[in-house]
């Protein structure tokens, strides 16, 4: 049976376990027929990946703490495999001191390293990404209501949310004459190895869970069947969005 995503090639960054929201989107775009390509941090993600991934899955490193990283792994994407379709960008930073207590109890450097990584990757993966694109592509970021809402314990990461959303925009804006979509997917509380870093994080999912429509909570395959849907044809009306996918808590 053929996938809406056949024939392209996607990559995806920030894949860190099964319970990871990228995992859930490798799994969707694995289904609908994408070629995947995963990116990883260092040695040790890397050989977390090896343990759960296909090993036909094309591996290539990159830290987006340094956007000459970024560039290279770029550039490495296209020696081994040419033009690319789409990106999923789902990484994001906030030491966890910094997300406890109140928002001015951050320093400077805390700030700026939650910035770095959170939204000016998305600036950089853009920037190099674009560049072995094909015509007609698409990218796809991961944020949270913390973006709009003043979520206990998410502190300066509500705040890189914010910027990350206004980066989609403008970045919509600029990558159009490419005929290249961005999108965001505002994805509900879902137990993952970055929201155990959020200080009495079991509170926020089942506040979360008990505000969705049903009382049941997001799952990660319901957010990367929506991250599918974007990077595929059918959505080439959906420009600059963030898109909630979180069972309706964010109605409540």
């Amino acid at each position: 049976m053929s996938g809406i995503l056949d024939g392209k090639k996607i990559v995806i960054m920030g894949v860190a376990n099964k319970r990871s929201l990228a995992y859930g989107c490798y799994q969707a775009l694995q289904a609908q027929g994408a070629q995947i390509i995963l990116t990883y941090q260092n040695d040790r993600f890397k050989k977390s990946l090896s343990r759960f991934i296909d090993e036909d899955v094309q591996l290539v490193e990159c830290d987006v703490a340094d956007p000459e990283n970024v560039k290279t792994a770029f550039a490495a994407i296209n020696d081994q495999i040419g033009k690319i379709d789409g990106i999923i960008h789902a990484i994001a930073y906030a030491d966890p001191e910094a997300l406890s207590g109140e928002t001015t109890d951050a320093d400077l450097d805390a700030f700026e390293k939650a910035q770095a990584i959170s939204v000016y990757s998305l600036i950089s993966v853009a920037k190099y990404g674009r560049q072995i694109m094909n015509d007609g592509g698409s990218i796809v970021t991961l944020t949270y209501m913390g973006s709009e809402r003043a979520i206990p314990n998410y502190n300066i990461m509500g705040i890189a949310k914010a910027g990350l959303e206004a980066t989609v925009r403008y970045l919509a804006r600029d990558l159009a004459n490419q005929n290249i979509r961005v999108n965001a997917i505002s994805a509900g509380a879902v137990k993952t190895l970055a929201v155990t870093g959020v200080k009495n994080y079991n509170k926020l999912i089942e506040l979360s869970n008990s505000r969705a429509v049903d009382g049941e909570g997001v799952t990660i395959q319901e957010v990367g069947n929506t991250a599918a849907f974007l990077l595929s044809p059918l959505a080439t009306g959906l420009v600059g969005d963030t898109i909630y996918v979180d069972k309706g808590t964010h109605l409540m």
